[in-house]
């Protein structure tokens, strides 16, 4: 192994060991907005996390927090559900790279108007994604986050969500992929774990919650 290589394994193992350890350590208060566990509720049915408040907090004040222009994008659904969405590539948090997805709240008349100007559509198995026109792009920006969805770049233990969060309130296991949700309807909170996948966390208003649980309901089996 070269010595380049050496050191980039290395700087990756220390980042993994500090951000592990801020989950375990309770004293830790600096850099704090920065750790995936700090949820806060400003009143019963709003959610503030990485500094963000949900249903408040702008995508383009998301822009400034992460320090990267995100990528907006529209998607449309098999079954005609429109949705916007603002994808931040590489954030750093607690030394930690990872990739953060916002949902943006659009009234239905004006995110139906923007899928119409939209500039590139393309095709995917869960729908089309579509390029939104400039001016449409701007004013996404100008929007409240609705949700937010934070993917680490490493995988964790489920020791370490256990000794932050405590005890999902339920787990449901998806029937087509298989990985595990647990539940924190209290924090506006859903971990996807995947065995061997890296964990998923979003986030969204404790009032939202029944819009994250129903889907899975839906598609999945509950484990408790």
């Amino acid at each position: 192994m070269t010595m380049e290589r050496k050191l980039y394994w290395g700087i990756g193992i220390l980042s993994i060991l500090i951000f592990a350890g801020s989950f375990f350590m309770p004293g830790k208060s600096s850099g704090k907005n920065d750790l995936p566990w700090h949820i806060e509720h400003p009143t019963p049915d709003t959610t503030r996390i990485f500094g963000l408040t949900l249903g408040s907090s702008t995508a383009g004040e998301a822009e400034q927090r992460f320090r990267e222009e995100a990528k907006p994008s529209l998607f449309k659904s098999p079954d005609g559900q429109l949705v916007a969405e603002m994808f931040f590539e590489q954030v750093t948090l607690a030394e930690l790279r990872s990739r953060i997805v916002i949902n943006i709240a659009v009234p239905a008349a004006e995110l139906q108007a923007m899928y119409e100007r939209g500039l590139r559509i393309s095709t995917m198995g869960s729908g089309k994604k579509i390029t939104p026109a400039p001016d449409d792009a701007a004013r996404l920006r100008e929007l409240p986050i609705s949700s937010l969805t934070y993917m680490p770049s490493i995988r964790l233990d489920e020791e370490i969500f256990l000794k932050r969060f405590g005890q999902p309130s339920r787990r449901i296991r998806e029937k087509k992929s298989g990985s595990v949700h647990w539940l924190y309807p209290q924090n506006g909170l859903d971990i996807a774990l995947g065995g061997k996948e890296k964990p998923v966390l979003q986030y969204v208003p404790p009032r939202d919650f029944d819009k994250l649980l129903q889907p899975l309901l839906l598609n999945g089996e509950a484990l408790n």
